[in-house]
């Protein structure tokens, strides 16, 4: 916090009144340190805290799922919030206990909770699923309704026919979570009733968690601390100053660690992101879905230099050459034979080959090359844009091996080739019991799941802990979450699926809003937001320093919401297992108990009402900065990596198992080495002649995915448009702010064009989370990009593709 600032801070006195001098943005009101965002009206010059014995400032927490924890500090007056602040306690330097300062839109957080759009009482699907016509019920009524339908849909179906769906919209709460979904109070209830069908993966991570697990056994990374003791930092497509622009504070972290030791920046991706932004040494705009090509067209130069690290090849990794290659391998099964041509394709994978396929010079290619190999040590790393392709497995592990090949795996200042990794405080969370059912499916195909559930099986669909699923999913449960149909791909067809309801038999969504998963509904129940109920909020990515919100209860419950807590209790009861669900404790006694269990296992922790007075606890790591397998680099002997062979392998006989046994549709491609593959709707795919521009999403700033997306000030501020190059606009006569139509053979989506150089020609962009609003022809008119995605998986995580997609765009 700037001098300015705290001055700023001290200066609202919460006993007297107090003005605060802002400046309009949209409608938005910033005051002018950057610290505060009071609102008033769309115009207000000036904002008033009334001199009132009912004011009062409470701790709370933004807790969308952007790799932050915010704290908010709610001043509240009479029983409203009146305006949001955020942390104003820590320090304005990285190595100390850091301020942990909410973005543009946790500080929104008023907006959200008394927006038009809240969910006021319960309510029951009246006419078509999807119509989004309700009429409203009392809470008996639909906790009976759900109960009823949920006993008999176990009955005639199994548990295994009850879903919970993949949901993200409250994370990092202890009782108000809602992902992993088996750790919400929703798993709770069904573990006492039978249990569900689970998923496995995430929208966010599937291809790198899953490509990275047959690498490394994990997908760690050093804490981003650690740059500070780095010599060059390559990003692939890792934009942190979007992703996660607030809370731990990764991009201020990342800037202030680079200053101490002069590092070096490289950033690698289709789009000029606001990470580089002039932070960055070097932009290399790229192909998209063609990171694998470029490591590999390095590698070449790293291995024809003699610029690898052989003796941590030798001594820490399988199937780099013939030495450590598996006796089950083919010969020049290798993955240094692959690189030179003396593989299977017999393609040596020159730089120039690689740009070719890139669109990056091969010069620059060879360049970076040196400059990795050089480097002692480098922070290689990669966001997760890269992986969500339909090669994205691949990707992953190619990304992966470039630092394996260097040597900067297990080091300070070095890293895995994954995103960064943090420290957290151990806290112990709420218990939801052991799922008796132990299928489960991709978190991607459970569309799939409702249309040809029992046809689903382990090598054709990657289903687990069963040969095949036995029945299809006819009960959805939906808490806090948007991936129904705003998140999923292939909206139009996803829609089909779901408005036959005779399918899918019941669908419960719980919610702050009518969203466009909530539209589907069969029954909707309005949730309590993080300011009406008290909380611990936590799981934050925060470099070298964890910390935990106590969110207390700032305002009084709006409308007829309930919590999360009370809806699972008194459905619980109607299941007839209240008791085993709460244990005799209401949700402030199971806070207060688990409180006391994290004590006992962290004697530095203050007591409960400590932490409720302070808000937050920060900690630095003990050991300075996380380093991810430091202990495996130490003694590899001791302290194995999570894989068969106990080390890293760059070469897996378990993908190459894989690969021989699972049944792939034509064009997909497993391997036992990270390749350079085509995929459908790639840059070289013949459908390019009738959509030839390649369509990425990007997280955008004013929405954490749908999150925030029905917040007026942030739309107006940041506006949601389509990213064009400038040659490719000229070509279709598209001129910046032109209403333009997006378009493939699943669906379109109006919106305005952002001409900008800051894309790469042949590609364009939307920033992903619009909701979903299409009109009577349907036809989106949000910018909602997953109206053109597919709903094809990836090949081995069975994840979602959502940035392969071919389009074509013109002027409206």
């Amino acid at each position: 916090m700037s001098l300015d600032d705290q001055k700023y801070s001290a200066a609202i006195p919460l006993s007297r009144r107090a003005f605060v001098q802002t400046s309009a943005i949209g409608g938005l009101a910033v005051a002018a340190g950057g610290v505060s965002l009071p609102f008033g009206t769309a115009n207000a010059q000036d904002v008033a805290v009334p001199d009132s014995e009912a004011t009062k400032t409470v701790w709370s927490a933004c807790t969308v799922n952007c790799g932050s924890r915010c704290p908010l500090r709610m001043h509240v007056v009479n029983g409203e919030i009146k305006y949001v602040e955020t942390d104003n306690v820590g320090e304005d330097v990285y190595q100390e206990l850091h301020q942990v300062r909410a973005c543009l839109r946790g500080r929104s957080m008023r907006r959200r909770i008394y927006n038009p759009d809240r969910l006021k009482y319960p309510m029951k699907r009246v006419g078509k699923r999807g119509e989004g016509k309700f009429k409203k019920i009392s809470w008996e009524e639909a906790y009976d309704e759900i109960a009823n339908n949920l006993k008999r849909i176990i009955k005639d179906y199994g548990n295994e026919a009850v879903y919970l769906q993949y949901a993200t919209g409250t994370l990092g709460g202890t009782v108000t979570r809602s992902w992993p979904p088996g750790n919400s109070l929703i798993a709770r209830l069904m573990n006492c009733c039978g249990g569900y069908l689970n998923h496995y993966n995430t929208y966010s991570t599937a291809q790198i968690t899953t490509g990275l697990s047959y690498t490394y056994g994990s997908s760690a990374g050093n804490s981003t601390s650690d740059i500070e003791n780095s010599k060059l930092v390559v990003m692939f497509g890792n934009n942190p100053a979007e992703t996660r622009m607030s809370g731990g504070g990764i991009t201020y972290i990342l800037e202030q660690a680079r200053e101490i030791s002069n590092t070096k920046m490289v950033v690698i991706d289709p789009r000029y992101c606001d990470t580089a932004a002039g932070r960055e040494d070097e932009w290399l705009p790229i192909t998209p879905g063609t990171d694998a090509a470029l490591v590999a067209g390095m590698a070449y130069v790293l291995i024809t230099e003699n610029l690898v690290d052989q003796p941590f090849l030798d001594k820490y990794c399988v199937g780099y050459d013939e030495k450590t290659l598996p006796a089950s391998a083919p010969r020049n099964g290798h993955y240094k034979a692959y690189i030179l041509g003396q593989g299977d394709d017999g393609i040596a994978k020159t730089p120039e080959w690689a740009s070719k396929i890139t669109a990056i010079p091969a010069d620059r290619i060879i360049k970076l090359a040196r400059e990795i190999g050089f480097a002692k040590p480098a922070y290689i790393c990669q966001g997760w844009g890269p992986q969500r392709h339909a090669n994205g497995e691949m990707v992953a592990r190619s990304i992966a091996t470039l630092a394996c090949l260097t040597g900067n795996v297990g080091i300070s200042g070095g890293n895995t080739g994954a995103r960064e990794g943090s420290y957290a405080i151990p806290f112990v969370r709420f218990p939801t019991l052991e799922n008796p059912i132990k299928d489960s499916i991709s978190f991607f195909l459970w569309t799939d799941a409702i249309v040809r559930g029992p046809e689903m099986t382990a090598t054709r669909d990657g289903v687990r802990g069963t040969d095949k699923l036995k029945q299809p999913i006819k009960f959805i449960w939906n808490y806090a979450g948007n991936s129904m149909v705003n998140q999923h791909s292939d909206i139009n067809s996803t829609m089909k699926i779901l408005e036959d309801d005779t399918k899918c038999e019941m669908i419960v969504v719980i919610d702050n809003h009518m969203t466009a998963s909530a539209r589907c509904a069969d029954i909707i129940l309005p949730d309590l937001t993080t300011s009406e109920q008290m909380d611990f909020c936590l799981d934050a990515s925060s470099g070298n320093m964890g910390y935990v919100i106590f969110a207390d209860q700032a305002i009084k419950p709006q409308f007829e919401c309930k919590s999360i807590y009370e809806m699972t209790t008194e459905i619980a009861k109607r299941m007839g297992v209240e008791q085993q669900f709460t244990e005799n404790r209401t949700q402030e006694e199971w806070l207060r108990h688990l409180y006391q269990q994290s004590c006992e296992n962290d004697a530095l922790l203050p007591s409960f009402e400590e932490f409720r007075k302070m808000g937050i606890i920060k900690r630095q790591d003990p050991a300075g900065h996380f380093i991810a397998h430091k202990a495996f680099r130490e003694n590899p002997v001791a302290n194995p990596m999570n894989t068969p062979s106990g080390k890293i392998e760059i070469y897996s006989e378990r993908l190459a198992t894989v690969a021989k046994t699972w049944e792939l549709p034509e064009g997909d491609v497993i391997s036992p080495l990270p390749i350079h593959v085509s995929t459908f709707e790639g840059s070289d795919d013949p459908l390019r002649e009738k959509y030839p521009l390649q369509l990425i999403g990007f997280h955008y700033k004013a929405r954490c995915h749908s999150t925030y997306g029905n917040v007026d000030v942030l739309k107006a501020a940041a506006l949601q448009e389509m990213w064009i190059n400038p040659i490719d606009a000229a070509e279709r006569g598209i001129s910046n702010g032109d209403m333009i139509r997006i378009f493939n053979d699943r669906g379109e989506s109006q919106i305005n064009a952002k001409v900008t150089p800051r894309m790469i020609p042949g590609v364009v962009a939307l920033g992903e989370g619009a909701w979903y609003t299409p009109d009577a022809k349907g036809i989106d008119r949000a910018g909602s990009i997953n109206v053109l995605t597919t709903l094809r998986p990836s090949p081995l995580a069975k994840g979602n593709p959502q940035h392969t997609n071919l389009v074509e765009v013109a002027k409206v």
